[in-house]
């Protein structure tokens, strides 16, 4: 069996802010608006890859931010939603799953709550504060960096990492990672083999913990990936160059 976790945004599917050119479906709509989309050549391959590999969407998105979205090929068999947290099977959620990924974070829910403290006196944050789950927090600010700086200031490094993605601010335990997600699906379906792309700092522990790795040209430039990983960096857009490296995989493991 060949498991290809797959981020979402900016990996598979693109924003309405985003040109990926004319011949693009919508892939998103929310409040009766198409905000994210893929390309037509993307929605073949992935269709491709779905029927040569097991195809998981592994995203920070949230069960409900995960349900909007439509790759065009069903409902994949596994998603991994939360950053890895919920494990969906055919579209509904594994409690099992879920009650491991909680036992996980269940020391670092002091510094979750410190974090939302912080996050209530920043200034600069421009969002609601929001407890995913209990497994970690999420707002936004309009100086990201800063918030992240006096959130790192302040909290237990050794429990739990901060991010940002954009005007995104993060902060989740270290051991919920995607890469242990990864490790733990892996182990729980037996699989052989290991295929991951991503495009962010969330996605570095899951390329690192799979046997074949495919990343943005940006992201191995600023991350410390594994050598052999598989770094894109030619004119043709990303979800197309990453479903096309699976298909052959795919195609030579057959």
């Amino acid at each position: 069996m060949i498991i290809f976790n797959t981020d979402l945004d900016n990996t598979i599917i693109y924003s309405y802010k985003h040109d990926i050119g004319k011949n693009k479906i919508c892939a998103e709509i929310y409040q009766e608006r198409e905000i994210s989309f893929i390309t037509e050549k993307t929605a073949e391959l992935l269709k491709a890859v779905n029927d040569a590999v097991v195809l998981v969407p592994t995203t920070t998105r949230t069960f409900e931010q995960y349900s909007r979205i439509d790759l065009g090929f069903g409902v994949p068999k596994y998603a991994l939603v939360c950053n890895g947290g919920v494990l969906l099977v055919d579209g509904e959620e594994d409690e099992e799953w879920y009650g491991e990924s909680f036992a996980m974070v269940k020391e670092c829910q002091e510094q979750l709550t410190a974090a939302e403290k912080i996050l209530e006196a920043d200034e600069n944050r421009s969002f609601e504060i929001r407890n995913i789950r209990k497994l970690f927090i999420f707002t936004k600010s309009s100086e990201p960096l800063l918030s992240v700086e006096i959130l790192r200031s302040r909290l237990d490094g050794s429990k739990v990492d901060v991010f940002n993605n954009g005007v995104k601010v993060y902060v989740v335990p270290k051991n919920l990672s995607k890469g242990r997600a990864v490790n733990r699906l892996r182990k729980k379906l037996g699989a052989e083999l290991v295929v991951s792309a991503g495009d962010s700092e969330f996605d570095i522990s899951m390329l690192n913990s799979s046997d074949v790795a495919i990343a943005p040209a940006e992201l191995a430039e600023i991350a410390e990936l594994k050598n052999d990983t598989i770094v894109h960096n030619g004119d043709e857009i990303f979800s197309e160059f990453v479903l096309s490296r699976v298909l052959d995989i795919g195609k030579n493991q057959a």
